[in-house]
């Protein structure tokens, strides 16, 4: 039996361009497809995506060259709509339906975000994907997901990383960096510890929603995951 019922999974866009480093790697899209589809039909698990866009522009980059924060951001923001409709392709290839719900209306291409519509579709058996954020400017991906999670009473926010958990350092330059197994909400926002950004941590925090972190490059983790097997770090 599955230990949540219904899901947020957060994808990075870095987590969407593979091996290459940027831009969106097709087959490992497929490969991401394949293992969603896999535990939808053997777990009856209602999930929901969050993508970011890291991969193709990034907001908070572009307003760091000197770019208006505000376009920037928007700019970002039609990036996750790119990913999105990657996604969407990747798992409807493997015959399972979805919707992708924007925050900014662009009707040719995707629904606009509408809260009940978006609980409806996953009561259906539909994966849904959230694309544009909050649509707003100065909020992150990560909030996104928090914000989503909240509105559609989510049972837990899946945050697939390139990393298998949350470390006290970065365990790319530090080689004894510890995992944590467990957390709390405060520990996260005191030792200022990269799960998500302050405010999507708040947000979770203030409507109870645990936050598990693993590694999404080991096929099988977003089942294990659902399925309450210890993998990662848990935020709760």
């Amino acid at each position: 039996m599955p230990e949540f019922k219904r899901v947020i999974l957060k994808l990075s866009g870095e987590a969407l361009a593979g091996n290459r480093g940027y831009g969106i790697d097709p087959e490992f899209i497929a490969e991401i497809a394949r293992e969603i589809k896999n535990i939808v039909e053997e777990t009856k698990v209602e999930m929901a995506i969050v993508v970011g866009g890291g991969n193709i522009f990034r907001g908070i980059a572009g307003a760091a060259k000197g770019m208006d924060r505000g376009t920037a951001d928007y700019m970002g923001m039609l990036a996750t709509v790119i990913n999105s409709l990657a996604l969407q392709d990747a798992i409807e290839q493997e015959g399972l339906d979805t919707r992708v719900l924007t925050a900014i209306e662009m009707r040719q291409i995707a629904e606009p975000y509408i809260r009940r519509r978006a609980i409806r579709h996953l009561e259906k058996g539909r994966v849904v994907i959230f694309a544009s954020g909050t649509g707003n400017p100065f909020f992150s991906t990560d909030t996104t997901a928090a914000l989503r999670a909240a509105e559609i009473g989510a049972d837990a926010i899946l945050m697939a990383k390139n990393v298998d958990g949350v470390y006290d350092s970065d365990p790319e330059k530090n080689p004894n960096a510890v995992k944590f197994k467990e957390l709390t909400y405060i520990e996260v926002l005191k030792r200022g510890l990269k799960v998500m950004d302050s405010t999507a941590i708040s947000l979770c925090m203030d409507n109870k929603i645990p936050i598990l972190v693993f590694g999404l490059k080991e096929i099988g983790n977003i089942k294990r995951a659902i399925m309450g097997e210890e993998v990662g770090t848990i935020v709760r």
